[in-house]
């Protein structure tokens, strides 16, 4: 006979116990909602992480970076009039657009930080800023990190955070 925890999958296992330690129900941690976000715009912060720190000496590793804003809408577009990138004490570093740009029913754009580019330091950021006239399905805004030197490499996304409507 077999065991029936045996043959319960371990990353569900370890999945739900992590759901239940942050307060949640297992089925609520990965379940889809049935509901979408409607607005119509936002101002959102975005963590970049142009640099991390590894190793015993914590040595910086440099790290490119791609910011991306997804219109996940399948009906319209809507305007992005704001794409500024900071560097770790908050000050403005360069801003990337000079007049608003329309971004088509799921369409996507992109904004690239070479490898190099060490002007943002670790507490980097992005705030984009987008608007339409009628409610949408607000776009997926995130960051892509990657790296690598000797043999070694790294990559993730931070996901945008809205801090206005």
């Amino acid at each position: 006979m077999r065991n029936r925890f045996c043959s319960f999958s371990l990353p569900i296992l370890f999945a739900a116990i992590l759901c239940m330690i942050w307060g949640a129900s297992p089925t609520s941690c990965w379940s889809a909602s049935s509901e979408f976000r409607l607005s119509k715009g936002q101002t959102v912060y975005v963590p970049v992480y142009s640099n991390v720190f590894s190793g015993p000496r914590n040595l910086p590793f440099q790290l490119a970076a791609t910011l991306s804003i997804r219109n996940t809408d399948s009906s319209a577009s809507f305007r992005i009039s704001a794409i500024d990138y900071y560097d770790t004490n908050g000050k403005l570093v360069r801003r990337y657009l000079e007049k608003p740009v329309a971004l088509g029913p799921l369409a996507s754009t992109d904004v690239h930080i070479e490898e190099k580019d060490v002007s943002g330091g670790f507490g980097a950021n992005f705030i984009v800023k987008w608007s339409t006239e009628k409610p949408i399905n607000a776009p997926i805004i995130e960051c892509v990190m990657i790296g690598a030197s000797s043999g070694q490499g790294i990559s993730f996304v931070s996901a945008g955070q809205e801090i206005k409507e």
